[in-house]
């Protein structure tokens, strides 16, 4: 920081001489110059005070009177200045998303389902998922579902450098982009940790940070929730902008979702849709 201020002195300077000797662009080419290392130089040092605390999220238990989690609309209150959202307050819509962190063969009948059902979801890739499973992420592409980040090692955030969340994120944004001309534009931490200096270099480096307003625990391919019991949760839990966060291993996911969702539809709830093709 030393060394822009240093140079900020110099073109500034170099400005005030030119006026003397040289020309009005001359003038001006300096005091751009001088104008962008000094927001370098503010933006530098608003990262350096941006807290670096480690956060693991969750919606809680609290809602309010449309049955939304109160956990996660206070997130959006206090983390939506660094494009970040737990839930769409903008949009009334129900949102899918399932994270993908490996392969355990029920992928695809729960994009039979989507398609059967008109279903567009968000699926958030890691970057083993995305180089060892090509056809699935070439169908989630075609069949018109938003592809997002889950990073490409599924480290905690928080825990790293500015260097290294940009690398996490440039890496698999890369990669998808190139095997699969796909630009994503939407990042899901992993395990839900984040710092408020995470969450603003996830901005910078072009995402949005979505997190969730409903989740249970669906994710231990051992000890897999009982269907009756999942249909009755996931159905009974929708409310305006709901981010519903499921895990494609779920075996009882799979059998359920399709009767969840005609569930929530039938509760009044839309859902995103898959665009016609």
């Amino acid at each position: 920081m030393k060394k822009l201020l240093i140079a900020a002195a110099c073109l500034c300077a170099a400005g005030a001489y030119a006026g003397k000797e040289q020309s009005d662009r001359v003038i001006d080419r300096a005091a751009d110059g001088a104008k962008s290392i000094i927001a370098q130089v503010s933006e530098l040092a608003s990262s350096d005070t941006l807290s670096k605390e480690k956060h693991g999220y969750g919606q809680g238990v609290n809602v309010d009177d449309k049955n939304r989690p109160t956990g996660a609309l206070d997130f959006n209150a206090q983390f939506g200045k660094y494009g970040a959202l737990a839930i769409n307050e903008q949009d009334k819509r129900i949102e899918l998303t399932f994270d993908q962190g490996y392969e355990n063969g029920f992928t695809e009948k729960i994009l039979d389902t989507l398609k059967e059902k008109n279903v567009r979801a968000t699926f958030f890739l890691v970057g083993d998922y995305a180089e060892k499973n090509p056809e699935l992420v070439k169908r989630m592409i075609e069949d018109g579902h938003t592809i997002g980040s889950h990073t490409q090692t599924h480290p905690s955030m928080p825990d790293l450098t500015a260097e290294q969340i940009s690398d996490e994120i440039g890496t698999l944004h890369d990669y998808i982009k190139k095997h699969y001309g796909y630009e994503m534009t939407e990042l899901r931490p992993p395990m839900g940790e984040y710092s408020e200096f995470s969450l603003s270099e996830t901005q910078k480096a072009g995402y949005t940070t979505k997190l969730w307003s409903f989740a249970y625990k669906d994710w231990l391919t051992d000890d897999q929730p009982d269907p009756a019991y999942a249909r009755e949760k996931l159905i009974s839990g929708a409310h305006e902008g709901a981010i519903y966060l499921l895990h494609s291993v779920s075996s009882t996911n799979a059998e359920v979702l399709g009767d969840v969702i005609d569930g929530i539809r039938g509760k009044g709830f839309e859902f995103f849709e898959l665009e016609a093709r």
